[in-house]
């Protein structure tokens, strides 16, 4: 085999590999842009659409760590083909839903698929590229997740705006048929085979306690205000906090019997990782509020297109995008913690101006008078997202780098499933006790959005608090290699690593 065919063949299979990275971004994005058109098509309530987004979320959440853990086991490459191979199925069971039942159990299909995909893709890199390559592959992943936050949004608006062979919104899902399929053939080419050399077993227990533990408290969040927030509801949730304290005391036991817990619980001894779980909880949950409630107020309040609404939110995409490479290059590397502080403070003044200014020009405000808060909070968020992971991480031993990576990605996923579950509170809530004529004429979306900015505020302040407890530098030795270094030890290192590309954007 001649030197030139294995580089040929490795950037092919980067070429597979970030394809189908940014078909999964896209998705998480593009959905939102299209909400109220489902909601109009559809029938589908305030709590289906919520279960649409949250759904995905909590599906990839819980899954994420197990993903990995079945790629080392039983091969990167068939993962990969595997989980590409669902999620395209499961996205045409989006596009031909018949009803938001349908689609919301397709979206959780979708978000299982993504979590048996996306921990192979950097893996997969790690395995065919060498070491002195990955800065550059991992500058390309960094690029690519800033392309997928600005065109995710406008990609969804032109493809329900233009009502393609009068399907609505359901292209938002068919465009990822061909992409899906292409990376499936290309892959199985191109792609070659990687295995972890010590897997771990499989802890199915732990993944069932989890996954009921967490759908106990995020099912009644998320029906209760549709149902009248029945005694019920709240007695379930209580269940599911119990489930979860089931859950870690197994995990503990099984740490101690055979040492493959699904979680590796000894982490939270560090005090800079056990804070960084409490700031990717809080920045995930005001995020996962923030991103639909703004969309429903754009369009359902301000009666704006989607169109409208996806190029209004190119500010805040270009804000984000330009202040993370600053972050990474230039900020972090000079004053560390304190770049991380002044981004959640940063983001919450622009929250606060944009609440200012949803209550002051009420209905009436334009696209660009959003430009300047929008401005704020994406130049407040890409100075956290970029460098939070490496953060969190820089104090834990290398023997656990691999398991803190993957509960730092799956808690940020349980943050944002759990915001759209508060959305029930912070938005929907207000929405149900208004008038009739304050629905008509858009006020009662434009007091809702203006409630859930309090509920984001709040949160960023909660952030920018445990952020306090984040190493004020990096260490230079001891702690978690990102940027493509080889994580060593045992155990957990290969399941999910950290320079996954849900980590590059915390």
């Amino acid at each position: 085999m001649t030197p030139e065919r294995p580089d040929r063949r490795r950037w092919f299979a980067l070429a597979v590999v970030m394809t189908a990275s940014l078909m999964d971004l896209v998705d998480v994005t593009i959905v939102n842009i299209a909400m109220p058109s489902i909601r109009e098509e559809t029938g589908a309530s305030f709590s289906a659409l919520q279960w649409i987004s949250a759904g995905y979320a909590l599906a990839f959440a819980v899954g994420l760590i197990t993903g990995g853990r079945l790629g080392d086991i039983y091969g990167r490459k068939r993962l990969f083909l595997l989980g590409i191979a669902g999620f395209t199925a499961a996205s045409a069971l989006c596009g031909f839903a018949t009803g938001p039942d349908m689609l919301v159990a397709a979206r959780v299909l979708q978000g299982a698929a993504g979590a048996l995909m996306v921990p192979q893709v950097l893996a997969i890199v790690h395995a065919g590229f060498p070491a002195e390559e990955r800065g550059k592959v991992f500058g390309l992943f960094g690029a690519m997740v800033g392309l997928g936050a600005v065109s995710g949004p406008l990609l969804g608006a032109l493809l329900t705006e233009w009502d393609v062979a009068g399907l609505g919104w359901r292209p938002i899902f068919l465009v990822n048929l061909p992409v899906g399929v292409a990376g499936l053939l290309l892959g199985r080419v191109f792609i070659d085979e990687s295995k972890a050399p010590q897997a771990l077993r499989l802890d199915l227990v732990g993944m069932a306690l989890a996954s009921a533990g967490l759908l106990m408290v995020l099912y009644p969040l998320t029906q209760g205000r549709e149902l009248g927030w029945p005694l019920w509801g709240y007695a379930v949730m209580a269940g599911g906090l119990a489930v979860l304290a089931l859950f870690v005391r197994y995990e503990r036991a099984k740490s101690r019997r055979d040492g493959s817990p699904l979680v590796e619980l000894s982490l939270f001894r560090v005090r800079s990782f056990a804070a960084g779980i409490g700031v990717q909880l809080g920045h995930g949950t005001a995020c996962g509020v923030f991103f639909l409630v703004w969309t429903l107020y754009m369009q359902l309040g301000l009666g704006w297109s989607p169109l409208k609404a996806g190029l209004t939110g190119l500010p805040f995409s270009l804000a984000v995008s330009t202040a993370a490479g600053l972050s990474v290059q230039k900020l972090v590397p000079r004053f560390g913690r304190a770049v991380l502080r002044a981004g959640a403070l940063v983001m919450a003044a622009g929250t606060g101006l944009y609440l200012a200014l949803a209550e002051w020009l009420g209905t009436g405000i334009t696209p660009w008078q959003m430009a300047a808060p929008l401005v704020v909070m994406g130049a407040g968020m890409g100075l956290i997202v970029a460098p939070l992971t490496d953060a969190v991480l820089s104090e834990v031993p290398r023997e656990h780098a691999g398991s803190a990576s993957g509960l730092v990605n799956t808690v940020n996923q349980l943050g944002v499933a759990l915001g759209l579950g508060l959305t029930s509170v912070a938005f929907f809530g207000v929405v149900d006790g208004a008038a009739p004529a304050e629905l008509a004429d858009g006020r009662a979306f434009t007091a809702a959005f203006s409630a859930s900015l309090w509920w984001v505020a709040g949160g960023l302040l909660l952030v920018f608090l445990l952020m306090g407890a984040l190493p004020k530098r990096r260490p230079q030795t001891g702690g978690q290699e990102t940027g493509g270094q080889e994580t060593g030890g045992a155990g957990h290192d290969e399941s999910v690593r950290p320079e996954d590309e849900r980590a590059l954007v915390g």
